[in-house]
């Protein structure tokens, strides 16, 4: 029985694979290389996670937004933060209708299923807060009336490293919640006379007009469901808790991961080893996700970011220091 269970789970994974790859295609047509980014955008939508994707302006992080919602048939919306943005603006507001003379509720752009944030760390902290129970719960409070959101739901989120003007630090509440911060670097040499190449003849909305919808909600839904059923030993289960737990114990470390880091490691390995044709994590799967759901959650000490240490190095050191189980 248990034999007949994994052929029929893994004839699933390869029908999940065949669609994943008919998603790179497609992106491929408009989007040359960063392949690790598209990956980690799959993986994010099929563990029903938040992104932050950071980068220097002009490497296709809110190109790449735009692409994955459109290849997805579901509703999207953009939301440009600035330092003068209210919640109100993103959430929405009770409007006076004189008709019935009552308020009734009109929903913000919030109210969607692919929300992409550009820069979002140009709004202030009153305006971030106001994303802090939609992006956790699901749902909008508003007058004392919750109002869900629709499914799926998912905020991409992109912000600019180098410009510090006018931007504000989000809060470290607001940041864990975001399943992986992906970092963009600039493409190389023999990538960027390619997208020239590409684009020389073509617009970038000529080119989006070329992609297909190859995902719908449901299919998104039986993907997720899937990928849930991938095993886990409990000796790798005890690996993620352990690196975790490091986190919170190492003396280069101001704020450790919480108990979040250590769910969205489970689940992005699980995510990961489906894509890779697995129904089974291995330890790869789990070191190869790990910088991507730490490097936003932890906070290095003063001595050490003066020393120019980044936590990407702190979470490569501890990866080496914990043991890989056999």
């Amino acid at each position: 029985m248990m034999e007949g269970n994994i052929f029929e789970q893994r004839n699933s994974l390869s029908e999940l694979n065949a669609a994943l790859a008919a998603i790179r295609n497609e992106v491929g047509k408009v989007i040359v290389g960063q392949h690790q980014m598209i990956d980690l955008l799959l993986t994010g939508i099929l563990c029903d996670g938040h992104i932050l994707i950071e980068g220097v302006p002009g490497v296709a992080k809110t190109l790449v937004a735009k692409l994955i919602a459109r290849i997805i048939d579901v509703r999207f919306s953009r939301i440009q933060f600035t330092p003068d943005l209210m919640p109100s603006d993103v959430l929405g507001t009770a409007v006076f209708n004189p008709a019935n003379a009552a308020f009734n509720f009109k929903p913000g752009p919030i109210f969607s299923n692919i929300v992409l944030i550009d820069e979002i760390n140009r709004a202030p902290a009153k305006t971030q807060s106001a994303l802090f129970e939609v992006m956790e719960e699901r749902q909008v409070t508003i007058d004392g009336h919750s109002h869900a959101m629709a499914y799926p739901f998912i905020v991409l989120a992109t912000q600019n490293p180098v410009e510090q003007e006018g931007t504000y630090r989000l809060p470290e509440a607001q940041l864990d919640r975001f399943l992986f911060k992906i970092e963009v670097n600039y493409p190389t040499l023999q990538e960027e006379v390619r997208i020239l190449q590409s684009q020389q003849g073509k617009t970038q909305n000529e080119m989006l007009e070329e992609v297909q919808k190859l995902l719908s909600a449901d299919l998104i839904q039986q993907y997720r469901k899937q990928v849930q059923q991938v095993m886990v030993e409990p000796k790798l289960i005890e690996y993620i808790a352990t690196i975790v737990s490091e986190t919170r114990n190492n003396p280069s470390l101001y704020l450790g991961a919480s108990t979040r880091a250590s769910l969205a490691i489970l689940r992005s390995a699980k995510v990961t080893a489906a894509l890779r044709g697995r129904d089974f994590v291995i330890p790869e799967d789990v070191r190869d996700m790990a910088p991507h759901v730490l490097r936003h959650r932890i906070m290095l000490t003063p001595e050490k970011e003066m020393e120019g240490v980044s936590p990407d190095d702190l979470i490569g050191n501890i990866l080496k220091a914990v043991e890989v189980p056999r």
